[in-house]
């Protein structure tokens, strides 16, 4: 039997890069957690240990943090740039990916107004951006996940399929909660990432408002359904949706007359829904699966 090398890279995880600008009247920080990842004509590292064709981990490093120093524009046009460094720096470099990771900081309110120079963490919040390339070119998807959305009415479930192992009771009011990651690509040659973001995490939470569901499952078409149509340049819409269990307890066996419905929150295990929306043609066909 012979032994073949198949795909295979290397790159560097857990960059971390804080940003401060401290320049104007009102700073402003980022938060970045970056990954690289090299593929190409490595194999004699893999079969002999010849390192002649590597960039140590440690040079991707030290790119990942000279580029993000001063303003380097939003997180995808960092990916992109990092990524043709990599290629067009290195003959033997064939193909770069580089993730990124933002965590979200806010201004910190004093007397009803933000403060200049001092931020706190928004919970939770990551934005996300990914840039590929290769001889094809370069295709960079914009994401974002940690989007805690609780829905206390307008969410059903009943008349789903029975087997001899089914407990679960129907419920036609229930407690809908669940942590959004998303991720999407824009057609033609996209700008302004952040007003884009910002467009997308809106319309993803109204629609999870603004929805009566009667399953995570058509939820989840709504939230990107209501992408699609009003963020004009995204192409497709992947979504993952856990559905956060909140179980009701009865209290009536201990005499308790609750105020308010009192749930067990279950951490694990969870359901989980996924689902890409893309673009029909003129997006008159969205709903059509023939």
């Amino acid at each position: 039997m012979t032994a073949i090398l198949a795909d295979h890279g290397y790159g560097k995880a857990g960059i971390r890069v804080g940003d401060v600008h401290r320049s104007g009247a009102e700073h402003r920080i980022r938060d970045l957690t970056v990954r690289t990842t090299l593929t190409g004509r490595f194999e004699d590292s893999y079969f002999t240990g010849d390192n002649s064709t590597v960039l140590p981990t440690d040079s991707q490093k030290n790119a990942v943090q000279a580029h993000a120093a001063g303003d380097f524009g939003d997180i995808e046009d960092l990916a992109a740039a990092l990524t043709a460094y990599f290629v067009d720096s290195q003959d033997v470099v064939e193909g770069a990916c580089v993730h990124i990771e933002e965590r979200a900081w806010q201004a910190v309110d004093v007397d009803g107004k933000p403060a200049p120079d001092c931020f706190q963490a928004v919970p939770d919040l990551v934005r996300l951006a990914r840039a590929e390339r290769d001889a094809a070119g370069v295709r960079i998807t914009s994401g974002l996940r940690g989007l805690r959305l609780f829905k206390s009415a307008g969410s059903e479930f009943h008349g789903f399929r029975r087997d001899r192992y089914t407990t679960l009771a129907e419920a036609t009011d229930r407690v809908l909660v669940t942590e959004v990651q998303a991720s999407w690509t824009r057609a033609g040659d996209p700008t302004d990432w952040a007003a884009a973001h910002r467009e997308v995490r809106r319309h993803l939470t109204e629609a999870f408002a603004e929805t009566h569901s009667l399953a995570l499952q058509q939820t989840l078409f709504a939230m990107g359904e209501r992408v699609i149509e009003h963020v004009r340049d995204v192409a497709s819409i992947k979504l993952t949706l856990p559905n956060q269990h909140h179980i009701p307890i009865d209290l009536a066996p201990f005499g308790v007359a609750p105020a308010a419905d009192v749930f067990t929150v279950l951490d694990e295990p969870y359901g989980v829904i996924e689902g890409t929306v893309t673009r029909g043609p003129d997006n008159r066909d969205l709903k059509d699966r023939t």
